[in-house]
């Protein structure tokens, strides 16, 4: 609730009303030419958009959950936790240290990608990798996410996480079954469980913050100036064009939906938002809620977490990855709207 009130008093107050609005003005008076203008305080601006998103969005959920992951990590719960996970991450050629990017994924799935170099060999970090990029939400999406499912069933909500939870498996055991290379032992020192003292947490937070602005808020950055120089090539109208018949013949989506999963490329938790407003408007029924929800959960990961993989896995990994989920987020998108309609499901 902290994070939540946090990331509504920087967005809507100190960036919606104070620094957006003045740096549009100042944009205004000191920059002539309308594309330098519009790439620094445009629709896809540098400061309207990225550092908006980076800073007032991510930065407070992030920060909180580095300050619990912090508690944890000083607790001693973490290694107890990975060796509880261990015979079931088994399943996937991993072992329970795998448990702690999954779980830093649950903050930021581009700063995992990162700690995934605690795993010992190259086949268990690609796999973690490919995870992650699949099937494990960023706590901004999952906020969005969680957000949709409270107007659905429990049966919805059940049916979501189930089939988030399987492809993890199914995928994980799959991929280790291809990805050629050694598992490696299972070795880890359990410390002694004691009360974590705070200036040790405040230094660890701070620390990761640090990390944050300086390795991930630059690639926030990169991507949307991709973004905008997309926007202004209408590349993005061409993508539109290009996945709206999948969207609308195959997952049941309306139209307007192709715009979400675009979107969703570059910011993860606003596809969903996107998806949340239609739903809001009356404009998804409950069975196109769910699937939508699957498929945009499944979704190629956005650009950053993409930029992270390219610098942890290398470029061919990193497309290899996307080219396996982009076409299986919607074949599992499409073949769940197909059997919730042919069985006529009620949600």
């Amino acid at each position: 609730m902290g994070a939540q009130f946090l990331v509504r008093f920087l967005e809507e107050n100190i960036f919606g009303r104070y620094l957006n609005p003045w740096a549009i003005k100042i944009a205004d008076l000191i920059i002539p030419f309308p594309f330098i203008r519009e790439l620094f305080v445009g629709d896809y601006g540098i400061i309207t958009m990225a550092l908006t998103y980076a800073i007032a969005i991510i930065l407070p959920i992030i920060g909180t959950f580095f300050l619990a992951f912090g508690i944890l990590e000083d607790s001693g719960y973490l290694p107890r936790l990975a060796v509880m996970a261990n015979k079931v991450f088994k399943i996937m050629g991993l072992n329970g240290k795998a448990v702690l990017p999954m779980v830093l994924g649950l903050g930021c799935d581009t700063m995992a990608t990162l700690t995934a170099r605690i795993l010992e060999t190259k086949k268990e970090k690609i796999i973690v990798t490919l995870l992650l990029a699949l099937g494990v939400p960023c706590s901004a999406q999952l906020g969005v996410v969680l957000g949709m499912l409270a107007g659905l069933s429990l049966k919805a909500v059940a049916l979501w996480a189930g089939i988030i939870t399987g492809i993890l498996f199914i995928v994980g055991y799959l991929a280790a079954k291809v990805i050629p290379g050694d598992e490696s032992d299972f070795l880890l020192e359990l410390p002694p469980i004691r009360i974590p003292q705070l200036s040790n947490i405040l230094i660890k937070t701070l620390a990761r913050v640090e990390w944050y602005l300086k390795e991930a808020v630059p690639l926030f950055i990169l991507g949307t100036v991709i973004l905008f120089l997309s926007h202004k090539l209408n590349l993005l109208n061409a993508m539109e064009r290009i996945t709206t018949p999948l969207v609308v013949d195959f997952l049941g989506l309306p139209p307007k939906a192709a715009e979400s999963f675009i979107i969703g490329f570059l910011r993860r938790d606003y596809g969903a938002a996107g998806l949340f407003a239609m739903a809001k408007k009356g404009e998804l029924d409950n069975v196109q809620i769910l699937v939508s929800l699957v498929t945009i959960t499944l979704f190629v990961p956005c650009i950053a977490n993409l930029f992270m993989i390219i610098k942890e896995r290398g470029f061919k990994t990193a497309m290899a990855i996307v080219a396996f989920i982009f076409p299986f987020a919607f074949l599992v998108g499409g073949v769940l709207n197909f059997i919730l309609r042919a069985a006529n499901i009620r949600l």
